[in-house]
């Protein structure tokens, strides 16, 4: 199986033009504002409200914010941030840990400095491990455990026939749908996973429980069961729903769902930039560069749009916003890039700006 080859675009050249154009892919059933309640900062209606806090986390000083990319928390509360980091400062870490109160416990992750991205918390055989991705010119992905240290790193499954020659042991910063750019993990009950190679092939790779590849689905297109940048990959499991993939085809702004055999089944339209996707109960998280997060019910219909501020981040002059914090809103999200769910149902959103911001959604109703 192979894979048509194009050149070069950066994600930076692609946000800039796409947050160029209108609001008008962004139609929602409503918008929720956020409001001061008893001088608490809530956003959400009804059974959904949530109150806001930004710049949760704190890194000590000898530490700096480098583009946060991906949140996730552990059995024990705790909560992981992986940075893109900058490939010059390779002894910076590019993962940090913070306690359920957002104190700084430890750090580690050096070598995915200049690419860090996806980045997922799993429980195995009792264990917790840190399941890592990483792009740009480190194109790799690995399994550590909770410390920092690695079980084990891969590159790219040169085996599914879709990448160029040496694309796995002379990996070079290098983007088409020919390499390996990975961005995210879902994971699968039978011990293996999927990884979404969501800036290179655009193919959804399945790996066993050995992290031996097995498969793939998808590549290069424009929807049913072909991707444009096919960002977030999770497993659908809510309640009352047949268990299936759901793929978030960011650059397609929609959200794609898939039988566990990799089976194309229908497309939710309606979102802008969808970058990942989480559950909790009978809730789905859908974090969107377009300013906003959106979270569904078990029957996939929007029941709140959290934070929105899309007209404003993809009207004229909103790609500024990214690159100055003066011009953020207090309730408001400029590039939700992740989130994650905690263990009682509030919310972490780690947003894809230079200076990093990660907020905690605390769940209020």
């Amino acid at each position: 199986m192979t894979t048509p080859r194009s050149s070069s675009t950066s994600r930076r050249q692609f946000l800039a033009t796409s947050l160029a154009g209108t609001a008008a892919v962004l139609g929602a059933p409503m918008v929720l504002t956020a409001r001061k309640t008893d001088s608490k900062l809530v956003v959400g209606e009804g059974e959904h409200k949530y109150e806001v806090e930004h710049d949760w986390p704190q890194l000590p000083d000898k530490f700096t914010w480098q583009t946060t990319h991906n949140v996730a928390v552990d059995k024990a509360g705790n909560v992981y941030v992986i940075h893109e980091g900058r490939a010059d400062q390779k002894d910076h870490p590019s993962i940090f840990v913070f306690d359920p109160e957002g104190k700084y416990v430890r750090s580690f992750g050096s070598q995915f400095q200049g690419g860090g991205h996806g980045l997922e918390v799993r429980e195995e055989g009792g264990e917790e491990f840190l399941y890592v991705c990483a792009y740009q010119h480190l194109k790799t992905f690995a399994k550590l455990d909770l410390k920092g240290e690695t079980v084990w790193q891969k590159y790219a499954p040169m085996e599914s026939g879709v990448y160029a020659a040496d694309e796995d042991t002379k990996p070079e910063k290098v983007w088409g749908r020919d390499r390996f750019l990975p961005t995210n993990f879902a994971f699968l009950d039978d011990g293996g996973f999927i990884l979404a190679d969501g800036y290179g092939a655009y193919y959804m790779h399945r790996y066993d429980k050995n992290a031996e590849w097995q498969s793939c689905f998808g590549g290069a297109g424009s929807g049913e069961g072909k991707f444009n940048t096919p960002h977030g990959v999770w497993i659908d499991d809510r309640p009352g729903r047949e268990k299936s993939i759901v793929v978030c085809d960011r650059a397609n702004n929609t959200l794609q769902y898939f039988t566990m055999d990799g089976k194309y089944l229908e497309t939710l339209t309606g979102y802008g930039l969808p970058a990942n996707a989480a559950t909790w109960k009978n809730l789905l998280l859908i974090p969107e560069l377009h300013a906003r997060v959106t979270l569904l019910n078990e029957k996939n219909e929007v029941v709140a749009r959290l934070g929105d501020d899309a007209a404003r981040v993809t009207g004229e002059g909103g790609g500024q916003i990214r690159g100055d914090s003066s011009k953020w809103l207090p309730g408001k999200f400029v590039h939700p890039h992740d989130a994650c769910f905690d263990h009682d149902g509030s919310i972490f959103v780690a947003e894809w700006v230079g200076t990093g911001r990660v907020s905690k959604l605390r769940r209020v109703s």
